[in-house]
């Protein structure tokens, strides 16, 4: 379960509740002859699986990370196992665009001449400047181009401000020094070299249209390239994502800094003597920032009975991410080898248990009796950094995703009282949306042998704690889907490295499989939508 939530303003915007439904009667969720589904999910079963699934080889499953393609990777060689339909863009994979602030392995920003390639060394000669990930415009991450040489950016002793003015920067690749000329008068020189004099630059290029441009610092300006490489260092140890922006978003040309000594490939032969502003004939710039990588949904069918109904579906969810790995102080890094300080977030709870039960469910509803509508299964990424993976499903769904009459969300539902579960989303969904589907919930749950105790605090959007808001069933709901979240809640080990699979009450857990199975039959199995 995520920690982040929603900001106020959107929660107001989102929590518009339509009047009360009468509960409507779901099938029991027992099969004919009185006994339980065949097939139905055992702790055993349960254990097994999330004794791998939450063990210290996954490492947390961070998303964007080698580990977190190692937990879906398990999830899709199971389904493949148990003869799922993969239902994602790859398989059963759904590609996911995130993006890491820094340097991947593949920048590289070069200058190639007749004489050959001349490497700028990312983070130490040149340095890319970003923007915020969800800014309106962002720079390119790719540029090539003639590289012209823009001199100081003014006008100088031996440069008009018509000979800057007339000259073609489309397309090209535009470099200026951040400084001062030699023979200028001093009271002009600090605000030539001052850092502020960097974004002027910027801004007066930005408007002609070059591929790239690059600012070399001098002067007193220079002094901030070292906070920058000590910047682009911690970046390089962080394992932070953000969704990636679309292509269109990417209006800017590349922006660098960088040093005027180590970027020498950039500058006229003559300078500093030389200074002043043309083409620097015969040589081209390529960059490449590499920020962007892939995290992944797991996706696969259980396809129904019916062939009216086959192309709608019941989805269930999960997240198969959680939060990595505890940095460790270097004094410690001694004891954590010798496992005396455990570091690696395994996520038994969070959300191992609801991975897990998903993959119970796949197989019961493959290898078991089949609902009319179609079974989807989702186990979604990122939902630990702010519901990545369900907002990209939702936004780019691999089924209709007005074919989905209602998501079944399941998210740390393996710990406290053995009879107790959280419901939310019948009254905090907006508009009486997931209504219907709560009341179908209940009446499944009443059928059980041993019912939960339902407890409905958290079931609103004014709630303190905002449950409604921090897990992927949210995204869904913002579209328009009924939804119900079922979590046994939070307790003293969430987001901790205590969360292990030996805390976990499995009796407890292979019940509230029972109960989503029979519910996502009992929605499976009606012939109108609960809208």
């Amino acid at each position: 379960m995520s920690r982040r939530a929603i900001s106020p303003l959107l929660l107001l915007s989102l929590c518009v509740l339509a009047a009360s439904c009468a509960p409507a009667r779901a099938p029991s969720p027992v099969a004919p002859g009185g006994g339980p589904f065949a097939g139905a999910p055992t702790p055993d079963e349960l254990r097994r699986d999330l004794m791998i699934f939450a063990s210290d080889s996954f490492r947390g499953r961070k998303t964007g990370t080698p580990d977190e393609l190692r937990a879906a990777r398990f999830l899709a060689t199971r389904l493949a196992a148990l003869g799922l339909e993969p239902a994602g863009d790859s398989g059963f994979f759904q590609r996911v665009p995130l993006i890491r602030p820094g340097l991947g392995p593949r920048t590289r920003f070069e200058v190639r001449t007749s004489a050959g390639v001349s490497s700028l060394a990312p983070g130490v000669a040149l340095f890319p400047l970003g923007a915020p990930p969800r800014a309106e415009a962002l720079p390119a991450l790719h540029a090539e181009g003639d590289v012209v040489f823009f001199g100081y950016g003014v006008p100088t002793a031996r440069t008009s401000r018509e000979a800057l003015d007339g000259m073609d920067l489309t397309g090209k690749v535009v470099v200026v020094v951040n400084g001062a000329p030699k023979d200028v008068e001093p009271s002009r020189r600090a605000a030539l070299e001052s850092p502020d004099q960097v974004g002027r630059h910027l801004v007066a290029l930005i408007a002609r249209r070059p591929a790239a441009i690059v600012v070399l610092l001098t002067g007193a300006s220079a002094r901030v390239l070292p906070q920058l490489a000590r910047q682009y260092a911690r970046l390089a140890r962080t394992d932070d994502v953000f969704p990636a922006p679309p292509d269109s978003a990417r209006t800017l040309p590349m922006l660098l800094v960088g040093d005027s000594a180590r970027a020498r490939a950039l500058l006229p032969d003559g300078w500093p003597d030389d200074d002043r502003p043309r083409v620097l004939e015969g040589r081209h710039f390529t960059g490449v920032v590499d920020q962007t990588l892939n995290g992944y949904n797991v996706v696969g069918i259980v396809r129904g009975r019916d062939p009216a109904l086959r192309s709608t579906y019941v989805a269930y969810g999960a997240h198969l991410d959680h939060i990595g790995v505890n940095p460790i102080a270097p004094d410690s890094a001694r004891a954590a080898s010798a496992g005396a300080i455990d570091s690696i977030n395994n996520g038994a709870d969070d959300d191992g248990s609801g991975s897990v039960s998903l993959l119970a469910l796949a197989r019961a509803f493959q290898n078991g009796p089949r609902p009319r509508r179609s079974v989807l299964f989702i186990w979604h990424t990122g939902e630990e950094e702010g519901l990545f993976g369900s907002e990209h499903f939702t936004s780019h769904p691999t089924v209709p995703l007005d074919s989905i009459v209602a998501q079944l969300n399941a998210d740390m539902i393996g710990r406290n009282a053995p009879d107790s579960l959280y419901l939310v989303g019948p009254v905090a969904a907006p508009n009486g949306q997931s209504k219907r589907l709560g009341a179908i919930v209940d009446s499944v749950n009443a059928a059980l042998p041993r019912p939960f105790l339902i407890n409905r605090e958290w079931d609103s959007p004014t709630h303190p704690e905002q449950i409604y808001y921090r897990s992927d069933h949210f995204n869904y709901a913002r579209r328009g889907v009924p939804i119900v979240f079922f979590t046994s809640g939070l307790h003293e080990d969430y987001h901790r490295v205590s969360d292990e699979p030996s805390k976990i009450d499995y009796d407890k857990l292979a019940r509230v499989d029972a109960l989503l199975l029979a519910v996502g039959h009992a929605v499976g199995d009606r012939e109108g939508r609960l809208k």
